[in-house]
């Protein structure tokens, strides 16, 4: 399989034409990274959804979506600012972030729908 240009080491890339089986249709709960590679607070919040991704590896998937070549999905969304950390389980948002936010605040946010 070609890696998406959005993809970055352990997170997968998804595009407008793969979100709905990627992260709506997923088995369990899936964060997607809004963002773009001219965002500074985007690249710094990159390593930090890595992490994240390996350390919930089993219990959450984590993607990130590139917003500049993959417009549709972030405008349905109603994303105005990036980063966006949106977590969604069984098709449906179930909590936002906006902006960066260190490791520890990011786990605290998502644990409650983490099982």
């Amino acid at each position: 399989m070609q890696p998406q240009e959005n993809e970055t080491a352990g997170v997968p890339g998804v595009t407008d034409d793969t979100f709905e089986s990627e992260v709506l249709q997923a088995a369990g709960p899936t964060l997607v990274d809004f963002g773009a590679a001219w965002c500074g607070p985007c690249v710094m919040v990159g390593p930090i959804v890595e992490q994240v991704a390996q350390g919930y590896a089993g219990r959450l998937k984590v993607v990130k979506m590139d917003v500049d070549a993959n417009p549709n999905t972030p405008q349905r969304l109603g994303i105005m600012s990036i980063p966006a950390l949106i977590l969604f389980r069984g098709g449906t948002e179930v909590t936002r972030l906006i902006g960066f936010r260190p490791r520890e605040a990011l786990i605290e946010a998502l644990s409650p729908y983490i099982e």
